[in-house]
C-alpha cells in the first residue's frame, strides 16, 4: 500500500521592507532610505529558520510564501540561499508551491528570472489598478504600462501567476470596474485576488476619509461592486473559492488554502505569525514587528518571537470557524464542535438556514451562500456565541 501524503505544512517568510508606504496599507511594512543590508538580515533569517526546524521535526514543506512588505526587493541570491536552507531543514514535497509577492515596477521585474532559478514557481503581483491616476492615488510606484509588462514577463517566466486588483476606489464607477476586470481576464492569469478598498485605522487614507477628502462607495454601491465581481469572474471561469480570491479549477493558492483550512505553518521574519502543532497543543507564534528590533532579538536568543503560547481549544475553534467560513467549501462541523467542546447552537443555525445565509450538506459541512459572504463577520459572531 502506498504511503499516505504527509499533512500540509507551510512556511511564511516576511520581508518587511518597501520602497514606499502605500496610504491604504496597514501591513507590517517599513521604508528605509538607505539600502537594507541583506547579508546581515539573511543571517537572522537562517538563524530563525533553524530554530523553528527544531520545533517541527518530521515535517515536509508543501508550500512557501514570501510576503511583505515587498519581497521583490530581495536579491535573487538571498531567495536562493533561503530556499536551499528550507530544503535541507525540512525537505520539499515534489509539487511544492513557492510563491513570491512582487511589485510590477521595472526594477523588481528584472529579478524575475533569478527568482525562478532559485525555485520560485508562482508569483503574485501587486497590480492594484490598470489606471495611472488611480495608481497615483493608491501610492503605487509603478505605471499601468509597467504593470502590463510585468504581467507579460511573469507569465513567460513562472508556471503560475496571480495578480491583485483593488475595487470600490474613490470615483470609480461600476462600468469602470467592469472594463478593468475585462482587461485583467485578457491577461490570462490563472488566479486573481480582488479586494474591496477598505479604510484601515491609523493609515493616511483614514485621516483623509475622516476629513471628507477621500470618499469611497457607500455600503449599497460596495455591494453592487462585489456582486458584479462575482458575476464576471464566474463567467470567465475564475469563480471565487474564497471571499476575495478567484481561480481556475486547480489553480487555487495552496499556501493560502493551508491558512483557511486551519493547517500548520511557521512564520519567519519581523511581525510574522505562525501556528505550530506541538505534542499537546497548537502554538501561536508572533515575531517582533520592527525589523531592526527583530534582528537584534534573533541574534541574541536565536529567534524573534515575542509571543509563543499554546492556544486553548476554544481559541482554536474560533480561529477554525473564522478561517473556514472564508472558503466557498466552508468547514466541517464535527472537528469544529470537538474543539469547541459542544454542539453548535441549533436554533441559531436554523435561523441562518431559513434566511438563506448558510447551507449544511449531508456530511455536516457548513458553508456560506452568495448572500452570506458579504456578512461573514456577523455570521461568525452568531455561530460562535
Amino acid at each position: 500500500m502506498a504511503e499516505a501524503d504527509p499533512a500540509p505544512f507551510g512556511l511564511y517568510i516576511h520581508w518587511p521592507f518597501c520602497a514606499a508606504k502605500c496610504p491604504y496599507c496597514d501591513f507590517n511594512s517599513h521604508v528605509r532610505h538607505k539600502p537594507v543590508n541583506q547579508a546581515e538580515f539573511l543571517k537572522a533569517y537562517l538563524t530563525e529558520l533553524r530554530f523553528v526546524a527544531t520545533r517541527t521535526p518530521g515535517r515536509t514543506l508543501s508550500s512557501i510564501f514570501f510576503g511583505g512588505g515587498t519581497p521583490s526587493l530581495m536579491d535573487p541570491a538571498t531567495v536562493d540561499v533561503l530556499l536551499s536552507e528550507t530544503a535541507k531543514l525540512w525537505g520539499h514535497q515534489p509539487d511544492i508551491e513557492i510563491t513570491l509577492e512582487a511589485n510590477p515596477a521595472s526594477a523588481d521585474a528584472r529579478n524575475f528570472r533569478g527568482y525562478r532559478s532559485a525555485g520560485v514557481n508562482r508569483v503574485s503581483l501587486g497590480v492594484q489598478s490598470f489606471h495611472d491616476d488611480d495608481l497615483k492615488t493608491l501610492g503605487r510606484l509603478h505605471s499601468a504600462r509597467e504593470a502590463q509588462e510585468a504581467i507579460t514577463l511573469a507569465r513567460d517566466v513562472f508556471p503560475r501567476l496571480s495578480f491583485d486588483l483593488i475595487y470600490a476606489r474613490p470615483n470609480q464607477s461600476l462600468s469602470d470596474w467592469e472594463q478593468e476586470l475585462e482587461q485583467a481576464f485578457a491577461y490570462a492569469a490563472d488566479h486573481l485576488s480582488l479586494y474591496q478598498l477598505t479604510i484601515e485605522p491609523e493609515t493616511p487614507f483614514a485621516a483623509l476619509h475622516k476629513r471628507g477628502r477621500l470618499v469611497v462607495p457607500d455600503n449599497d454601491l460596495a455591494a453592487d461592486f462585489y456582486d458584479l465581481t462575482q458575476a464576471l469572474t464566474r463567467a470567465h471561469g475564475l469563480p471565487a473559492y474564497e471571499i476575495s480570491n478567484h481561480a481556475r479549477p486547480g489553480a487555487e493558492a495552496r499556501h493560502n488554502l493551508l491558512y483557511w483550512r486551519y493547517g500548520e505553518y511557521a512564520g519567519i521574519g519581523a511581525g510574522a505569525h505562525g501556528r505550530l502543532v506541538g505534542a499537546n497543543a497548537r502554538y501561536a507564534t508572533i515575531a517582533e514587528r520592527h525589523p531592526e528590533s527583530w534582528f537584534k532579538l534573533v541574534m541574541e536568543q536565536g529567534h524573534g518571537f515575542i509571543e509563543d503560547r499554546p492556544l486553548v481549544p476554544e481559541e482554536e475553534a474560533d480561529e477554525m470557524l473564522i478561517m473556514g467560513l472564508r472558503l466557498k467549501e466552508g468547514l466541517s462541523l464535527p472537528p469544529y464542535e470537538q474543539l469547541r467542546g459542544r454542539l453548535i447552537d441549533q436554533s441559531r443555525l436554523e435561523t441562518l438556514l431559513e434566511t438563506g445565509l448558510v447551507t449544511v450538506d449531508d456530511n455536516r459541512r457548513l458553508s456560506l451562500t452568495a448572500d452570506g459572504f458579504p456578512v461573514m463577520d456577523a455570521i461568525a459572531a452568531e455561530l460562535a456565541a
